[in-house]
């Protein structure tokens, strides 16, 4: 049986005085670094600052959970994985994306609602054992994932900035990482990753920013801040 589903609506904006700022990229893109520079530079301003990141790899439950599943250490299907991924976040944004936005502090986060789209569409391939990279996928994740949900929906940043580099400069970077490899860091799931967050910059080009990542981290914090002015 074929069931038509269709409805229209609008992505929850942040209706608090607080400002929403998340950092999206592949892995060894540069976000964590520039997430913490952006937090000091708010911080020199005189604002409060929430710095946090999702997942929350060690909080929790469900957060522990998943930094178990990021390291191999427990295998679950990969759309469970994903549903997982969307749990800590309800969690996360309960205690404390959203009481920190109501109290009027700048939240930087370390990638946000918005990556579940491309990490969800490879995800949804592994499951289904296929290779072709198929962006129809992401239509339905966008429901899916709680983002263009009628059931819940996530509170949008005020400014994501997605940080393009190259594959090649993510790979060099996540080499000069301490500790175990994580999951999503190899150079096949990089590049379909990264052409899932360029079909998603393009989708919505009012609320995600490109930024040039392969200019000195001074350069792209200086890019950043002239951008939230």
């Amino acid at each position: 049986m074929r069931y038509h589903i269709e409805f229209d609506i609008s992505l929850r904006k942040n209706p608090y005085k607080g400002v929403y700022i998340a950092i999206e990229g592949i892995d060894g893109s540069g976000k964590t670094t520039q997430a913490e520079r952006l937090a000091r530079y708010f911080k020199t301003k005189g604002r409060q600052v929430i710095k946090t990141g999702e997942p929350r790899k060690n909080i929790g439950v469900v957060g522990k959970l998943i930094g178990d599943i990021l390291l191999s250490k427990v295998k679950v299907p990969f759309s469970a994985f994903q549903y997982l991924m969307s749990a800590e976040r309800a969690i996360h944004h309960e205690e404390l994306v959203l009481p920190s936005l109501k109290s009027g502090k700048v939240v930087i986060s370390d990638r946000c609602f918005w990556s579940a789209i491309p990490y969800g569409i490879l995800d949804r391939l592994k499951d289904e054992k296929k290779e072709r990279y198929n962006f129809d996928l992401g239509q339905v994740i966008l429901v899916a994932q709680s983002i263009l949900s009628m059931y819940h929906q996530f509170t949008v940043p005020n400014f994501t900035f997605f940080l393009d580099v190259s594959v090649d400069t993510a790979i060099k970077r996540i080499g000069r990482k301490t500790g175990k490899q994580e999951l999503y860091e190899k150079r096949d799931k990089l590049e379909r990753i990264d052409l899932g967050y360029k079909w998603l910059a393009k989708k919505f080009p009012k609320e995600i920013t490109v930024i040039d990542a392969e200019k000195s981290v001074e350069e792209v914090t200086e890019d950043i801040v002239n951008r939230i002015k």
